[in-house]
């Protein structure tokens, strides 16, 4: 769902024999936890040093979307034993019976998990039974402060012909009809084909004003100012700003996708207290701030949190308050027939001369 690119590396081959490091001291195996995450979405520090505390060998895998992770899990030719999905993939993982319940025994941490984040998570997971909150955030829109005067607060802002040849917008149907469904005060997560319709007559009037559909290369562009404005996920915004300080972020008035990501543990999954620990570790309140510091997405750690910089706590991009959140709607599983839809209005407006 966010932009992030797939990385795979090797685990050090001492780890293998369950040393606590290359040349280090010899420590009891307490067997493995398999781990399949976004890329570049952890500290590799952490995975390392979880290891030398517990003893447990971490094989770790990676994916690019939420999309290419479900039909592995579904398949269960592979026994991960814990996964991050979005959220919406989450409420399908758990409609179809593919999470286990998890033992919050053995995850004390989760007292550190922010009140207000678990609330959210109710979206997907009505009970908090499967899901330990990672990572969350909004969409909004960026836009370079020293070509683009105005104060932009609104999606229509991506619509304004001032800006023609200088706008990107995200080449993925959810994220791509967000702004259009908000303008037109419609549902994120609507199946209505006549709304839908709507939304896509509105990105046909807007496509000969944007420069291109893109993912990943929001960054350079943004970065260099070959665009001026544009979609972009808040977990992006401080590696964007460090390399251009025009950069401004803001969730739009009309309201946005609220997300979070969260660890959950498949049925099949063979080393599930191995996977709770997992889960515990990354929640002490350290660990959160190194992988924050790391990946740059929010915390929903409050020990964490309490370690920032109070500049940083006070970014609405990286923080938001109820405010904003209260605007935003997380996404949906919207099934086979709503997942259709969407794909076959975003390949008519691809297609659009």
């Amino acid at each position: 769902m966010k932009i992030r690119r797939i990385v795979a590396f090797l685990l050090a081959g001492c780890l293998a024999l369950g040393l606590s490091g290359c040349g280090g001291e010899k420590k009891e195996s307490k067997g493995q936890v398999k781990i399949f995450n976004w890329g570049e979405y952890i500290d590799e520090e952490v995975i390392e040093q979880f290891e030398e505390e517990t003893g447990i060998e971490v094989v770790y895998d990676t994916f690019e979307t939420n999309e290419a992770m479900y039909p592995i899990i579904e398949a269960g030719g592979v026994s991960y034993d814990a996964i991050c999905p979005s959220d919406y993939m989450i409420e399908k993982l758990i409609a179809n019976d593919l999470l286990a319940e998890i033992n919050f025994d053995n995850i004390p941490n989760m007292k550190y998990i922010s009140e207000e984040i678990m609330e959210g998570s109710r979206a997907f997971d009505p009970e908090n039974k499967y899901s330990v909150p990672y990572t969350f955030g909004t969409l909004g829109i960026l836009y370079n402060t020293a070509l683009i005067d105005d104060e932009i607060d609104s999606w229509e802002d991506l619509w304004n012909e001032e800006y023609k040849g200088n706008i990107l917008m995200y080449n993925s149907p959810r994220d791509l009809f967000v702004a259009p469904l908000e303008i037109l005060g419609y549902s994120i997560n609507t199946t209505d084909e006549a709304q839908l319709s709507e939304a896509k007559e509105l990105l046909l009037k807007q496509k000969p004003l944007i420069q291109r559909y893109v993912m990943d290369q929001i960054k350079d562009s943004m970065i260099s100012g070959s665009a001026s404005i544009a979609m972009c996920y808040s977990g992006e915004v401080l590696q964007l700003q460090s390399g251009n300080p025009d950069l401004r972020y803001v969730v739009p008035k009309e309201g946005s996708n609220y997300f979070i990501d969260s660890w959950v543990i498949p049925a099949n999954a063979e080393n599930k207290e191995n996977a709770e620990a997992w889960i515990n570790f990354l929640n002490r309140p350290e660990i959160a701030l190194k992988n924050f510091e790391y990946i740059t997405y929010s915390t929903p750690n409050t020990g964490a949190q309490e370690l920032l910089d109070e500049e940083l706590l006070d970014n609405p991009a990286l923080f938001p308050g109820e405010d904003i959140l209260s605007q935003c709607e997380v996404f949906h599983s919207l099934g086979a027939d709503g997942d259709a839809l969407f794909n076959d209005l975003w390949l008519q407006l691809r297609d659009a001369g």
